[in-house]
């Protein structure tokens, strides 16, 4: 096995003016937080390269890990519909709950993950996810709603603190050129987490036509989760990170409090046209609850459902690794990227949710919900058309993310502002998700939230092109980034002399 120290020598010769040349390539200068050198040593294993262990790559796969194991299960188990039960009552009521603490805490949370650390802040997150599905074993067996509901106004606040944490260092952690690639490894390792946990159900349910899964499907669950929370201590600090070319990310060295509740405002203030994705941000989860409940819980079985579920999740990683390579394409300016980007969202957008129109035609919630009404299953007739829809319904909510999440990136490479930028994506997209939820368990009509879902993401399109139209650049100069900063350029700028994969560049 053979290791590669990555910690030389600073260089004054570098200027910001170089950061982004593709002909550049300085590295390490021995920050003075890098405390432990075998963080910064890669490793080769025959042909296997490995990154250093404080590296973004190494980084970035331990917190997809993490929501792998947390958010991945949750999705899995919502994916089921009604949080695996015949009815989504209780399970709606714990959603409005859930997303309610998270619109609040999830609009704040960049101050609480800049001022505790992303480590501490993404670590608390985790255990709200084994509570919340702990809840649902509870439930399975003495049908007492009100430990889901509390489970999940507890999961909206470790939620928002979760998500937060992991959307500063999938933005700020790469190198601009990155970003997309490292969102859409990212996307593909949490989806993995939903697939193998929607195989769970399906295993467990294979020879079952019924309405809720068992008990072994919740025990599952619980103890991926509880694993995902304990892996996320194993995390370094964000201000031991160092990237390919040595450089670091811009952070606050000395937060408080009072610092990072002003700069959430400041945040506001110099970055106000970020409002025009509000509206994407609220879009961005509105339609899962249609997904899920209105169409897989509504029309298949239990068993039917589960193999929904593999198949939407696997379309998420298709579409995340679709777009997310699309978005880093080196020979197209990004100003230009993000307008075609903008522009496949929308025509995806009404290619996809008009074939859902077609298929909503076909039912309705009374005939859904009589007692005689016999739901599909994989080998009824016309299944093969829902299947295909359900999986493109999966393909088109990752390329949606992707895209979102590299919109932000790409306005600026401050983890501090980037935090923040998460915080407000999570907490707007969960106040929608509150919304849906609560609409639906008060029994719209299935029509009803099906042209909310259509006309919400079409028109927050619309609202969002003037930004990405005007304020997305090719590159953000580091002297802009540390605007929002108490380092200085000497502590975060690429250094010359950094050993790369093996081999000394100069």
């Amino acid at each position: 096995m053979e290791t590669t120290n990555e910690k030389t020598a600073p260089s004054a010769t570098t200027t910001s003016a170089d950061l982004h040349s593709p002909n550049h390539h300085p590295l390490e200068a021995g920050h003075p937080l890098a405390a432990k050198p075998w963080m910064y040593r890669s490793r080769r294993i025959g042909p296997i390269y490995i990154p250093a262990y404080a590296s973004p790559p190494f980084q970035l796969g331990m917190v997809a890990v993490v929501c792998f194991m947390c958010p991945g299960m949750y999705n899995a188990l919502a994916g089921l519909g009604g949080g695996g039960q015949f009815d989504a009552t209780t399970a709606n009521n714990a959603n409005v709950a859930l997303y309610s603490t998270f619109s609040v805490v999830g609009f704040f949370a960049g101050t609480f993950a800049n001022r505790m650390g992303i480590k501490l802040t993404l670590s608390l997150g985790g255990i709200g996810y084994f509570i919340y599905i702990a809840s649902f074993l509870s439930y399975n067996r003495n049908q007492n709603s009100g430990f889901p509901i509390f489970a999940g106004a507890l999961l909206g606040v470790c939620a928002g603190l979760l998500w937060c944490a992991q959307g500063a260092i999938m933005m700020s952690y790469p190198p601009e050129a990155s970003k997309g690639r490292y969102i859409s490894w990212f996307w593909m390792i949490f989806n993995l987490g939903a697939v193998l946990g929607s195989l769970i159900p399906l295993g467990q349910n294979i020879h079952s036509s019924s309405g809720n899964v068992n008990d072994g499907t919740y025990i599952g669950f619980m103890v991926l989760t509880f694993c995902g929370a304990a892996l996320a201590w194993f995390l370094v600090d964000a201000r031991q990170v160092q990237r390919a070319d040595g450089s670091h990310v811009v952070l606050m060295k000395h937060p408080t409090w009072q610092s990072e509740l002003l700069g959430l405002l400041e945040t506001l203030k110099t970055d106000s046209w970020v409002v025009f994705l509000f509206p994407m941000f609220f879009a961005s989860n509105w339609f899962y609850t249609y997904q899920f409940n209105v169409v897989n819980l509504a029309r298949f079985n239990v068993r039917t459902r589960a193999l929904n579920g593999v198949l939407y999740w696997l379309s998420q990683i298709i579409g995340a690794y679709v777009f997310g390579y699309a978005l880093d394409i080196s020979r197209v300016r990004r100003s230009l990227r993000a307008k075609a980007a903008w522009a496949v969202l929308f025509i995806i957008t009404m290619a996809i949710w008009g074939g859902g129109y077609a298929w909503q035609m076909q039912y309705t919630r009374a005939e859904t919900s009589a007692e005689d009404y016999v739901k599909m299953d994989w080998t009824s007739s016309g299944y093969v058309g829902p299947m295909f829809l359900y999986m493109f319904y999966g393909f088109y909510d990752a390329a949606w993310q992707t895209c979102v999440y590299w919109f932000m990136g790409a306005l600026t490479n401050n983890g501090r502002k980037l935090a923040n930028f998460a915080g407000f994506y999570k907490g707007i997209q969960s106040a929608g998700a509150a919304i849906i939820f609560r609409i639906d368990a008060l029994k719209a009509p299935f029509m009803n939230e099906f042209a909310s879902c259509w006309g919400l993401l079409a028109g927050s399109l619309l609202v969002a092109l003037p930004l990405i139209l005007v304020k997305v650049r090719d590159t953000v100069p580091l002297e802009d980034d540390i605007k929002f900063s108490d380092e200085t350029m000497e502590e975060v700028m690429p250094t010359v002399g950094h050993d790369h994969g093996g081999t000394k560049v100069h």
